[in-house]
């Protein structure tokens, strides 16, 4: 595990030169890695590493140099991440192929495929991660990012040549080296408003983007970067017909999620690996699990001093009933204001998801107790876990109804007055799937963005992004269809942009076996009625789990894990919103004058304006700290635990 960066030279000579630069870039993201920092270089290439060690702490140092006996030291290699299944590659590379390893790492499986087998290797690594390899007799590099995009990874390309790195602010450090400019993306902006968060491949800058999930790419020194996607996944359900077939159905899904479990636990001895603990399904199965390699698990939380905000109680009872150590970390109004400008650097662009800020609080405790924790990401995505997924049910009396009269009805919801009940079923019920779902998150719509957006482009909007999903899921029931997009959108623009920044900051590894390849493939093969049934989400799930989790959390409704700034931004963070408002520089972008009447009226209690105004709040306090320089968070030197 490390924050990479890779500088592939446009000339021969460029890298001598580069070096000092790369390593002053590797400043910003010392967080991903306070074990071993370093810079490396060939004539066209340079390497900036800072590692998080976990497998073979000794001696799997960063950039990982390989070949083959007739080349040794062909290959140089930085790689952010970890591979759950390098011992069986490994042990297969060794006896079909004859090669040798000089380490106990994971890293070594990765870069000796590569020479056997070519790039297909990558669709064989079960685990998280983004890579560079550069080929010294080829004098090329080659590199991946993992199928679901659990590891980030940037990229800009100018004159000057190409650069790779985890960390955006890295890459806004080498402008002057790549001879980029740093210019505003105001499609990206006109997106992240729509979506809380700005979709792959984009990024806030027009020079920086994002390799996609699941894809993987190759360079050359003065060449352009040539992306190929390898990951290609398919919700294909198979009909259960009979009980028997159910109960099977199940056990593969309690198999398949133990043994994720038992392989995202693999470390070094001394290295210790907790989990996240909510009071959901997803987290208590990944704790449970855990715990069988773990007796001495340590768990955490983190929730709200508020009714129906917090989810601590449940937890407890919950780590109680597993026979785990439980750490928990409420978080206060005051605490969220304060941190979140050094939370929006750490991002490098806006996530308007409020519950990035309480876990960040208890990631930096879980530091102190671990290196490591498992979560339960991707549950949801992968097992139909959202409640939005009942929609196409909910709406299916409309489809029933003829285009033109479907049409006047979403006519006629226009005229319903805002915040009546029935207008948005109405409104959603004229549209058909394509055109009313983009993601768990809806934040503006067009005609409300319009009047805060003073950069809206018509034109632009949430099918730049869904379109191309959507064509791919042609003929999948709609359920699947929602899934799909969702991999594509919610999950790698929020969700797990979220988990990894955010314990990354506090240089703690987050572990998600849910996304695992081999647990996706038993879940894509789950039909529609084992995803929804019995007035319950993850039907198939729960009842997979039902003899591994405790009773209490089986059925429980999702709560989402809610933040309230629904009520704080009415209250305890009104005047410090509207400072925020009042100071930005945004002027050329956002009608101030429009937001300050936002927040006026969700503080009269008219309407419920909390995320648009927090999405408006996250980019502003970016736009501080990124475009106008004017807010400077002080950054912490990385956390380390008491003892590892």
């Amino acid at each position: 595990m490390c924050g990479l960066l890779g500088l592939i030279c446009a000339t021969e000579t460029g890298a001598a030169n580069a070096r000092d630069a790369v390593g002053a870039a590797m400043r910003c993201q010392r967080h991903r890695g306070p074990d071993e920092q370093d810079t490396w270089a060939d004539a066209e290439v340079v390497y900036g590493f800072n590692r998080l060690a976990f497998i073979d702490v000794e001696h799997a140092h960063q950039p990982l140099v390989w070949g083959p006996p007739e080349a040794p030291g062909r290959y140089t290699m930085n790689f952010n991440g970890e591979i759950y299944n390098y011992l069986e590659l490994r042990a297969e590379l060794a006896e079909q192929h004859g090669a040798k390893f000089e380490t106990e790492g994971d890293g070594e499986a990765i870069v000796a495929g590569f020479h056997y087998l070519g790039a297909d290797w990558v669709k064989r690594l079960r685990g998280m991660f983004a890579f560079m390899i550069w080929d010294s007799q080829e004098k090329r590099v080659f590199g991946a990012r993992d199928p679901f995009g659990i590891k980030p990874l940037f990229y800009s390309a100018g004159p000057g040549g190409v650069a790779f790195s985890s960390e955006k602010k890295s890459l806004l450090e080498l402008s002057d080296t790549l001879g980029v400019a740093q210019e505003l993306d105001r499609k990206a902006l006109q997106h992240y408003l729509v979506l809380q968060y700005v979709p792959e491949p984009e990024s806030l800058h027009t020079a920086i983007r994002r390799v996609e999930s699941g894809t993987s790419f190759e360079v050359v020194p003065g060449g352009e970067v040539k992306f190929t996607r390898y990951f290609h996944p398919q919700f294909t359900a198979k009909p259960v017909n009979t009980q028997a077939e159910a109960e099977e159905l199940h056990q593969r899904i309690a198999d398949v999620m133990r043994d994720s479990v038992g392989k995202h636990m693999i470390s070094d001895p001394d290295v210790t690996v907790g989990a996240f603990l909510s009071g959901g399904i997803d987290s208590t199965a990944t704790a449970t699990l855990a715990k069988e390699h773990n007796p001495n698990l340590i768990a955490f939380t983190t929730g709200f001093e508020r009714e129906g905000y917090s989810e601590v109680d449940v937890a407890a009872e919950s780590a109680a009933a597993i026979g785990v150590k439980h750490v928990v970390r409420t978080v206060t109004a005051d605490e969220m204001m304060e941190v979140l400008p050094l939370i929006v650097w750490y991002l490098d662009d806006p996530v308007a998801d409020p519950a990035l800020v309480p876990l960040w609080f208890i990631a930096r405790e879980a530091r102190k107790h671990v290196k490591a924790v498992l979560s339960g990401e991707g549950a949801d995505e992968l097992f139909g876990g959202y409640t939005i997924y009942n929609e196409p049910i909910s709406l299916a009396p409309f489809e029933k109804i003829p285009g033109g009269m479907r049409k006047l009805i979403g006519k006629v919801s226009t005229k319903i007055p805002e915040g009546t009940r029935g207008k948005d079923l109405l409104r959603r019920g004229a549209l058909p799937l394509e055109d009313r779902y983009y993601g768990n998150a809806r934040n503006f719509r067009d005609d409300q963005l319009r009047h805060v957006l003073k950069t809206y482009q018509e034109g632009v909007g949430f099918k730049d992004v869904t379109a191309p999903w959507y064509d791919v899921s042609r003929g999948w029931d709609p359920v699947a269809r929602m899934q799909h997009v969702d991999l594509y959108t919610w999950l790698r623009g929020d969700i797990l942009v979220k988990a990894d920044k955010v314990t990354m900051a506090n240089s703690l590894e987050l572990r998600v076996p849910f996304l695992d390849a081999e647990v996706f493939k038993v879940a894509a093969s789950i039909p529609l009625d084992q995803k929804l049934a019995h007035g319950t989400t993850k039907y198939a799930l729960r009842q997979a789990l039902a003899k591994i989790i405790p009773a209490h959390v089986l059925n429980r409704r999702k709560l989402g894990f809610p933040v309230p700034i629904r009520l704080w931004l009415r209250n305890e963070m009104y005047d410090w919103a509207k400072g925020i408002i009042n100071d930005s520089r945004t002027e050329e972008l956002l009608d101030k004058k429009a937001i300050l009447a936002l927040l006026e009226e969700h503080k009269a209690g008219q309407l419920d304006r909390s995320r648009q105004l927090w999405a408006l709040i996250v980019f502003m306090l970016w736009h501080g700290i990124f475009v106008e320089h004017r807010i400077k968070p002080e950054i912490p030197e990385p956390v380390y635990p008491v003892k590892l």
